[in-house]
């Protein structure tokens, strides 16, 4: 081992370093701080400004992605093959970073008239963004754990930033213990999985456990590693029966957070996941595929199950994000089976995207409703059609896109996660199908219950008086409804992205 280190020469002290490629992390750093110090120099009439300054922070992060896309080039390798920039990482980081604006938009007017320390709030933002950012890029065990950890921490706080309301201090408590055990058993089985192939290089790692000369003893360490990963994983999805933390944390959180938590942090958790089933753990498919199935049926059909039971509309989606949850794990659950690798894949980015743009949208409409209406309730957003038609329609349209309603968003990434399925074959594959196929109408059900309200339910109390919205709010609202709708029928644009150059290269051995 020395002697191939020493024929390295000085290459192995100094790392190769693309900083084109590393320019949205750096942005962010740097804005990072920059809001740190700023924020220290403003008086209280002033702190608006830290949310103009994070919004700029967070474009300016966003160009350097762009230009990486439009110029191209082949995949872009950093330090020893443990940091990885191709079109995957590209538009995930894109989306994390469009998300991340968009919740500043409807964090903004919030903030500002709850008296929540702003400063703050934003610079936990950007570190959790920057923990996202460098997830869709980390392909060692040691940076996947930072970075995860780097998103979660902040988000642990946000979730408790009201920290005068209880039920915002029982969400923060809720999140932060069973983040920290997801945490403690994501870890044991990276150290498991560490252990048996002696590298925390996700690609060295994919070798080790392709190899057939394994003893039992060690097969079993490895199938325990395998199993620990994907419970850890499971806590961060919110995937059943790892779900309990989700409902009370997304009611008890400020609104904007849970808007975060529910597809940031959901995404993030999946990008994880999806990084480690392909690069490391793909010749494990006799342990992750059982193991994924049960998971995808189980929280698909919990979700909606419990979903049709509440009166509270940020409960609802709290279940819904995790029965769109199962659906995104449906594909993995078959994606070693025959030719379906590329497929999973790209089902899964699509689906990212979409549930992104209509989750984060119906979240919007949500904070504009109930700054009129004070509540929380399903019933609130009776007659909402007739004093507030502009809103009404927008929340059709994400409605609408998460109940999967063609043209609409997430009809096109359904249908993508029902033809890697069916391509599949074979009973249990099947058998998932019919089970999604079911809970699809199940979710119908939910969403059409608030739709319900909206068209043909009288307003609360006769009071019809406009909603007065603030301007952030309907920007946020505008780029949500675009990305819904663009996404729903032109999915080629982002399709092509779904190509993961160094994961599938290591598929096929290369």
């Amino acid at each position: 081992m020395i002697a191939s280190i020493l024929a390295q020469g000085t290459d192995w002290i100094r790392p190769h370093a693309d900083w084109h490629a590393l320019a949205p992390e750096i942005v962010l750093v740097v804005g990072i701080n920059l809001v740190l110090l700023i924020d220290l120099w403003l008086d209280d009439a002033k702190k608006w400004m830290m949310a103009t300054l994070t919004g700029f922070v967070l474009l300016a992060a966003f160009i350097p992605v762009v230009t990486l896309a439009v110029i191209g080039d082949d995949v872009r390798s950093m330090f020893f093959d443990r940091y990885v920039v191709d079109e995957y990482a590209l538009i995930l980081k894109a989306m994390f970073l469009l998300i991340g604006y968009v919740v500043v938009l409807i964090s903004q007017n919030e903030l500002e008239e709850g008296g929540y320390y702003q400063g703050e709030f934003y610079l936990m933002l950007l570190v959790s963004v920057l923990g996202m950012v460098m997830m869709t890029s980390s392909r060692d065990l040691v940076s996947i754990f930072v970075a995860l950890e780097l998103l979660s921490i902040p988000a642990y706080m946000m979730a408790a930033w009201r920290k005068r309301d209880t039920k915002s201090n029982e969400a923060g408590v809720k999140y932060y213990l069973l983040g920290v055990f997801a945490s403690g058993v994501l870890l044991y089985g990276m150290s498991y999985l560490y252990g048996t192939t002696g590298t925390t290089k996700l690609t060295e790692i994919g070798a080790a456990l392709a190899e057939a000369d394994a003893g039992p003893g060690l097969i079993a360490m490895q199938v325990v590693a395998v199993a620990f990963i994907i419970v850890g994983f499971g806590f961060k999805v919110s995937a059943v029966p790892f779900h309990t933390w989700a409902p009370d944390t997304y009611e008890g959180a400020p609104l904007p957070v849970t808007a975060f938590l529910s597809v940031a942090s959901k995404a993030a958790g999946f990008v994880g996941l999806v990084t480690m089933l392909y690069v490391a753990m793909f010749a494990a498919d006799g342990v992750y595929q059982p193991f994924l199935w049960i998971l995808a049926a189980l929280t698909m059909s919990v979700g909606n199950v419990l979903a049709l039971r509440q009166t509270n509309i940020v409960r609802m989606l709290a279940y819904s994000s995790v029965s769109q949850g199962g659906f995104i794990l449906m594909p993995l659950a078959v994606l070693a089976t025959g030719d379906a690798a590329e497929s999973a894949l790209k089902s899964v980015v699509i689906y990212l995207l979409i549930y992104a743009f209509s989750n984060l949208g119906a979240f919007a409409v949500i904070l504009a409703v109930s700054r009129k209406t004070r509540s929380g309730e399903i019933s609130s957003f009776g007659g909402l059609m007739s004093y507030a038609p502009g809103m009404g329609l927008l929340m059709t349209l994400f409605l609408a896109s998460l109940a999967g309603i063609p043209p609409f968003g997430i009809w096109i990434a359904k249908l993508q996660a029902f033809k890697t399925v069916l391509d599949a074959g074979g009973t249990a594959a099947y058998t998932l199908a019919v089970i999604a196929a079911v809970n699809t109408v199940i979710a119908a059900a939910y969403y059409m219950k608030v739709l319900r309200e909206m068209w043909m339910k009288p307003a609360p109390d006769g009071d019809t008086t406009p909603i007065n919205t603030p301007q952030p709010i309907w920007a946020a609202l505008t780029i949500c409804a675009a990305g819904t709708v663009v996404l729903g029928i032109l999915p080629g644009l982002v399709l092509r992205f779904a190509d993961l150059q160094d994961l599938t290269g290591a598929l096929g051995g290369g």
